[in-house]
């Protein structure tokens, strides 16, 4: 397609990324992306191998009081001793740490420089997509079914939150996803405003709901 073609239709590689102007939303650079990627990963992989070894001593020692364990409103037993702990027949932190792994690595090469393709970002979107559709099952089960919250559990939720988003994010500004331009402004420039009301969304629910019940264990 010539360069003409690509003007009067607007399809074409140039119309793929979100373009700073004096007046225009600042994209979000790729190696901001390489440390979202590295950071967050490597906090849900902690908070995923903690929970692991916890579920490991609890097999081996039934007694073993676990160090996420305070009370019984926040406690990490209740979550790894119910079938919701282990929806796939084996612990839900299994599945953190061979997930994690993967987000640090896509970040440690975007930092290195490297220009991944369209197909692999969507599909590590694709997958964060089905892991933020699991922690607010989670969340939901840990709320209303449960009654208890898990401190490591936590931790993964509050890296699961921006890790998504920031995917989210990128897909939109470099055209993997595509929305109206207006849509992809609002969206790259007003990104960290919407992480935050997710946030607050978030603690507003789980205090809402738990926030009685803590109260009333103090």
């Amino acid at each position: 397609m010539s360069k003409s073609a690509t003007a009067a239709t607007g399809v074409g590689p140039d119309t793929d990324r979100l373009e700073p102007t004096a007046f225009g939303p600042r994209p979000m650079g790729s190696r901001a992306l390489g440390w979202i990627l590295v950071v967050l990963g490597a906090v849900g992989l902690v908070a995923s191998g903690a929970l692991a070894v916890e579920r490991y001593l609890k097999l081996m020692n039934p007694e073993h009081v676990m160090s996420c364990s305070f009370s019984v409103f926040l406690d990490c037993g209740k979550a790894i001793d119910s079938w919701q702990g282990s929806l796939l027949g084996f612990p839900n932190p299994l599945i953190g740490v061979a997930a994690f792994p993967v987000v640090i690595t896509t970040g440690v090469v975007v930092l290195a420089g490297a220009r991944l393709p369209r197909w692999y970002w969507l599909s590590l979107l694709g997958a964060t997509t089905v892991g933020i559709g699991l922690v607010v099952f989670l969340v939901w089960t840990s709320l209303y079914a449960l009654v208890a919250l898990c401190p490591y559990c936590m931790v993964v939720w509050a890296a699961m939150l921006p890790l998504f988003w920031y995917q989210v994010v990128h897909a939109v500004q470099e055209g993997h996803l595509r929305v109206g331009e207006g849509a992809r402004r609002t969206i790259v420039g007003n990104r960290h405003l919407f992480l935050a009301i997710g946030y607050v969304a978030l603690v507003a629910w789980v205090f809402l709901v738990m926030g009685p019940h803590l109260l009333a264990s103090l």
